[in-house]
């Protein structure tokens, strides 16, 4: 596990060696964790062997990073840890895998930072005004309510394994700020930022997801769709050889 402190907390991550000097990025879904999601998938044999070296990194309040009080836990707030991350990997061009909220973050950073991402590999990331139905249902609440109540409630409701593993160790303040920053997130922003991007970029879809109004937005951005089988929209847990798979096909192309 590395780590790297940006004012008075730290980000955290796991980091992968690879054979070759390419650098593959992931990057986690709101309420996840990378170094979960995508211990498996790293290691992949469809993804060992492209040879890249891979960096799973946790958002701050998630994961393995540290859960400060006063981090606004906004996209651009995101995308800049990630950004001073790769800036202390002394990266460049890398391969952005992100999932969910991880592909807004992605996005964002990539419009921020361009001279930093060389590809984007976005897994039903939110392209759209008012973010997905889980963050709507959070963002309804006021901050301090779903501190102390909401997320127990939506932990007691939750029947994913998975997800409520790392949903779990999630900050409830992180959860929520980040929850109402994909909400206040505009589509000329983030299916802006898609269609701008120069470089190499696919956009998966699960099976199970379909139909799915954003891979529409994402085709017209210009980006490659590629499905992910037997899986909706947690498709790094649901089917992690698929995944798997379909960001080594975006990866070779």
């Amino acid at each position: 596990m590395r780590q790297l402190r940006l004012a008075d907390a730290w980000i955290r991550w796991a980091d992968i060696p690879g054979s070759t000097d390419s650098v593959r990025v992931f990057l986690h879904g709101l309420g996840a964790a990378s170094t979960f999601d995508y211990s498996e998938i790293a290691v992949h044999p469809a993804l060992r062997t492209t040879g890249h070296r891979s960096l799973l990194i946790d958002l701050f309040g998630f994961g393995y990073s540290d859960r400060p009080l006063d981090f606004g836990y906004s996209l651009a707030e995101h995308a800049d840890a990630v950004a001073a991350v790769l800036d202390a990997e002394h990266v460049r061009g890398v391969e952005l895998v992100g999932h969910s909220m991880g592909g807004a973050v992605a996005l964002v950073l990539a419009a921020r930072r361009p001279e930093l991402v060389g590809s984007l590999t976005l897994a039903e990331a939110n392209l759209r005004t008012g973010g997905g139905a889980w963050s709507r249902r959070i963002a309804e609440w006021e901050e301090d309510a779903f501190v102390t109540r909401g997320l127990a409630a939506f932990t007691s409701a939750e029947d994913d394994p998975a997800y409520l593993t790392t949903l779990r160790a999630a900050a409830p303040h992180a959860l929520y700020r980040s929850a109402v920053s994909l909400v206040r997130a505009s589509t000329a922003e983030l299916g802006g930022f898609l269609a701008e991007f120069p470089g190499r970029k696919a956009f998966l879809v699960g099976a199970d997801s379909r139909p799915y109004d954003e891979e529409a937005d994402a085709l017209a951005a210009g980006a490659r769709i590629l499905t992910v089988p037997d899986a909706g929209h947690p498709m790094p847990t649901q089917n992690p050889a698929g995944y798997a798979r379909a960001v080594a096909e975006a990866s070779l192309r």
